[in-house]
């Protein structure tokens, strides 16, 4: 059961949840508590940067929506 709250909490991090947030679901009454406990599971800035910029590049060869061209058959 242990290593299922650390799985839940890890996921919980690396998709951006707050630790406020990921404090209660724990059920912590302290999210300093939470925060000292998962602070190694927290991703890098380096990594949320990469992250962040990796997103940007991949939907710039996506189409926006807008209105489209007929294609050349």
């Amino acid at each position: 059961m242990h290593a299922l709250r650390h799985f839940y909490a890890s996921v919980l991090l690396d998709a951006g949840e707050s630790i406020r947030a990921l404090s209660a679901y724990l059920g912590h009454s302290d999210p300093g508590f939470t925060l000292r406990v998962y602070t190694h599971m927290m991703p890098s800035s380096e990594g949320r940067t990469r992250n962040a910029v990796d997103r940007v590049f991949q939907t710039l060869g996506k189409p926006l929506g807008g209105p489209r061209t007929a294609q050349a058959a």
